[in-house]
């Protein structure tokens, strides 16, 4: 049997939490969804320390830009440098659509740039969409298979 994706979604905004949580819920590819708020817990998370020791390790990062602590950038650059997380791929979904964070992103390693949208329905598809492009039609390598 085919694992369950584990997605892990870093953006502090609880209502962007919110929205992509119920986007995902109906999803056909029944992800396990996991959250922090800021960059800091996010390179925690994916190095499975602190009260993340035990954490599963995403096979897909949705990472906001704009983030406490550490900003969404310099987690991406920890995360491409890192040669136990390089191959997670990280999708940057932010709301800026400001040409050098689109470039700075790629440059950095970013898999994918998704600008937010703005309207509710638009929202949901994004998130759909980058969900069903990375567990739907990309090969990953999911834990176990």
């Amino acid at each position: 049997m085919k694992p369950v994706p584990e997605l892990l979604i870093v953006d502090d905004n609880p209502a962007d939490l919110g929205l992509a949580r119920e986007a995902l819920s109906g999803g056909s590819h029944h992800t396990q969804i996991n959250s922090v708020e800021d960059g800091e817990e996010a390179l925690a998370f994916l190095n499975r320390t602190g009260v993340h020791a035990s954490a599963i390790r995403p096979d897909l990062v949705i990472l906001d830009l704009n983030l406490p602590k550490k900003n969404g950038l310099a987690v991406l650059a920890a995360v491409k440098t890192d040669s136990d997380l390089r191959r997670i791929p990280v999708v940057i979904f932010s709301a800026s659509r400001l040409s050098q964070d689109i470039a700075r992103s790629y440059e950095l390693g970013a898999n994918c740039y998704v600008s937010k949208p703005g309207n509710l329905n638009e929202y949901f598809a994004a998130v759909r969409s980058i969900e069903e492009f990375w567990f739907g039609l990309a090969s990953l390598s999911l834990r176990g298979g």
